[in-house]
């Protein structure tokens, strides 16, 4: 009755969805990975100062802010095969045009742009992903997401900080992007789109006809379809996010992401500041941060579907609080010492940061998977755009150490949301994580 295709043509598809997928994450850590180093030009060539600086460094992530939960609606409500076109499509528009911005007022409107394009990707990306990846193997599956962002960043890192010493112009290493963009344009034509979605919006034989040709075991996945619950009515919104039906996974997913974030965005993107701070100089720590964060996705990635979700949630947190304050605390720390620890955070970081791909996934129901990892990518938008701007500030007004007091603090808050609500999903199905974590 329907068409079921081939072993090895699902197994081809499931590849091209994944690099086209998290191709768009790596685009998002490439575009703020090659910021940092090109801010010493743009004081320079454009007289930017620390607060425009801070302000331009953050303005993607507000614009993800504004795109996540508009992404996340339209995608809910009109499917998720759309939005890849237009976000895209927008980003490529966006990432071309900085090749010709020469101005503060320019670059601050382009950057937001683009990260509305960037936002609109993670609503739409995340749960598409989740939606065609078979249980067994969601969370790796997922986990490239993270993979790719913390890849795309230090490549972005790498290649601003040798280009920006080789006398590349700005415009051309800021509007570099564009290659990436163009391609997963082109590789995003054809895609179907989620069975879940389909049969969320009552369009059955649609789903059936898509699980069938692409989904590796489609009598267990259409079987996991008709359990999973289906309120009638209009779509979701973002205010149904605070229903007692959600709430719970609205502020685990939120916060949890958002403590995350701001720690690592702040001192990513200013790598060589801070680690100047604390008098240690040269290139050598700073890439070996962005190449450990890389490691510790790696790691988790081959890990987390047998050891499971907690592990690597809740113990990261605790250690990464003890690394802040000791920094916080410790004056005149030996400079090998500070940077085992900022090589142990950027390691710990990014295994934790595995699971804000993962979670938001597993934790929304489909009506609401869009809008809900949309609202949770803005939340922790917001904690990366403060990390991005209040760190550089921060640091010229009272210090060093007391701001990593302060990370301190954010660290301690997701630890303990996380210690209380963190579920354990390994091997569950989707209507199995989203039904037991609504309350």
């Amino acid at each position: 009755m329907y068409e079921r295709s081939s072993d090895a043509f699902k197994k081809r598809f499931i590849w091209r969805l994944i690099v086209v997928l998290v191709g768009g994450m790596l685009l998002d850590g490439y575009i703020l990975g090659i910021l940092g180093p090109v801010t010493g030009t743009l004081k320079v060539e454009i007289g930017l100062s620390t607060v425009q600086i801070g302000a331009l460094s953050a303005m993607a992530l507000l614009g993800i802010l504004v795109g996540s939960p508009i992404g996340g609606w339209a995608a809910d409500k009109w499917g998720r095969r759309p939005l890849f076109f237009v976000d895209i499509s927008l980003f490529v528009l966006a990432s071309g045009a900085q090749i010709f911005a020469g101005s503060f007022e320019t670059l601050i409107i382009i950057r937001f742009i683009m990260g509305i394009a960037i936002g609109a990707e993670y609503s739409v990306g995340w749960p598409m992903l989740a939606e065609f990846s078979p249980p067994h193997l969601r969370g790796r599956l997922m986990a490239t997401i993270n993979l790719a962002w913390f890849s795309g960043f230090a490549i972005g890192y790498t290649f601003a900080t040798l280009a920006t010493e080789a006398g590349v112009p700005y415009r051309l290493i800021l509007g570099s992007s564009t290659i990436i963009a163009v391609a997963l344009l082109i590789g995003r034509i054809g895609l179907p789109e989620s069975a879940r979605w389909m049969w969320n919006v009552g369009k059955h034989e649609e789903a059936r006809r898509v699980t069938y040709k692409y989904i590796q075991d489609p009598e267990r996945e259409i079987a996991d379809l008709e359990r999973e619950v289906v309120h009638d009515g209009p779509k979701k919104g973002i205010k149904e996010l605070f229903a007692p039906d959600y709430i719970r996974s609205t502020v685990f997913v939120s916060w949890f992401w958002f403590c995350n974030v701001l720690p690592f965005f702040g001192i990513a993107t200013f790598a060589g500041e801070v680690l100047k701070q604390f008098g240690i100089h040269g290139l050598f720590g700073e890439l070996t941060i962005q190449v450990t964060a890389v490691v510790g996705v790696a790691v988790t990635m081959l890990l987390i579907d047998k050891a499971g979700r907690r592990v690597f949630t809740v113990p990261p947190q605790w250690i990464t609080l003890g690394i802040f304050l000791i920094l916080g605390f410790w004056a005149g720390a030996p400079a090998s010492v500070v940077l085992i620890l900022f090589f142990a955070f950027a390691f710990l970081n990014a295994v934790n940061g595995v699971l804000t791909s993962v979670y938001p996934g597993e934790v929304f129901p489909t009506e609401v998977r869009g809008v809900g990892t949309g609202f949770a990518a803005a939340v922790s938008r917001l904690g990366a755009a403060t990390g991005t701007f209040l760190l550089p500030v921060g640091i010229e007004a009272v210090g060093i150490q007391p701001v990593m007091l302060i990370l301190a603090v954010v660290v301690l808050s997701g630890a303990i949301v996380s210690q209380l609500w963190a579920p354990e999903t390994k091997g569950k199905s989707l209507s199995e994580t989203a039904a037991g974590f609504g309350h």
